[in-house]
């Protein structure tokens, strides 16, 4: 007879933090997906229009690891006005010899979160400003103040400017975050502002037009991206893409699909084959990032099966030797 072991969303948070070594853990994660060894379908997605909701289904199987894990993630976007978070969802981790289920992680959205994060972190390491020191979010809901949390672990950031479109949302996600990392927080008043004042900017936001332009843009400037995970969300100007020096992303095709990259590519503003730096290739030295202090970079974050894995398979470990969970019989 075989065991399943059942997690909570209390037992996964004991057991895993946004921290230094999840931030490691995701950049090795793209290494391997750079590398060519992972195996990563695209993703399958569902919108569902008339309830403002959306369904995500990613997975990864990296050679090495004993399991690999498929993750359900709902975004219901009207859910915070019924008091609700906006995500939510579970990961499956099944064996990798044998295929069959070996726990079910009832995460609720948290593992996401803090592999999202981390990969915000990384895009940090691989292509910001190493002298950094101010830091812009776009956005008010908890992966801006996440992705500030792992920016201030990479980089010496002394003042953060957030923007929001409600300013008692920005307001208080500014306060959290200023409480999370001891750092001077401001709300600004527009885009621009947090992108003029900023050495690094994150935009954090299920916007389905353009937040950053072109005449936004100044040397020595970082842009993570992170919002535009399907082909109906855009938070960079396609002229932005054509202006930077380096544009990088978590998955080239991704990117080209359903990213930032792809609405460029529709507009005209870049050829289909322009050149993109994936992050892990970044990360491991076969292709240059930042070469200078005064270029322009940006990573689009479209999320990979192989964050989802790598989380996943860290966690469980972390959980049976904790002896966390409950084993049902299957």
């Amino acid at each position: 007879m075989r065991e399943v072991l059942i997690l909570t969303e209390n037992e996964l948070r004991q057991a895993v933090t946004l921290d230094i070594e999840s931030v490691s853990l995701i950049g090795k994660a793209f290494e391997q997906l750079s590398a060519g060894t992972v195996s990563m379908p695209p993703i399958l997605r569902m919108d569902m229009e008339d309830k403002n909701g959306e369904v995500d289904v990613k997975t990864a199987y990296v050679p090495g690891l004993d399991g690999f894990a498929i993750k359900v993630s709902p975004g219901f976007f009207d859910n915070p006005k019924k008091g609700l978070s906006t995500t939510s969802g579970l990961m499956i981790v099944h064996d990798a010899d044998t295929g069959f289920v070996r726990a079910i992680l009832l995460d609720n959205g948290y593992l996401t979160d803090v592999r999202t994060a981390a990969a915000g972190a990384v895009a940090a390491q691989a292509l910001a400003r190493e002298n950094a020191t101010r830091a812009g979010v776009i956005g008010t809901g908890v992966q801006a103040r996440l992705q500030m949390q792992a920016l201030c672990m990479v980089r010496s950031i002394e003042t953060i400017l957030v923007w929001g479109r409600d300013a008692e949302k920005a307001a208080a996600c500014a306060d959290d975050i200023e409480r999370a990392t001891g750092t001077e927080v401001r709300v600004a008043d527009s885009v621009a502002d947090v992108v003029t004042g900023s050495n690094i900017v994150v935009t954090t936001t299920p916007s389905r037009s353009p937040l950053i332009t072109a005449d936004m843009l100044h040397p020595g400037l970082h842009i993570t991206a992170m919002g535009s995970d399907a082909e109906h969300k855009n938070e960079i100007a396609p002229e932005v893409i054509a202006e930077v020096d380096v544009f990088a992303c978590d998955r080239h095709q991704q990117s080209a699909h359903l990213g930032e990259l792809h609405h460029a590519i529709g507009a005209g503003t870049v050829p289909e084959d322009m050149p993109v730096a994936e992050l892990g290739a970044i990360l491991s030295g076969t292709i240059p990032g930042r070469t200078d202090a005064d270029q322009i970079t940006l990573c689009d974050l479209t999320g990979t099966g192989v964050q989802d894995t790598a989380i996943a398979t860290h966690t469980l470990a972390v959980c049976l030797a904790n002896g966390f969970g409950t084993k049902i019989a299957n």
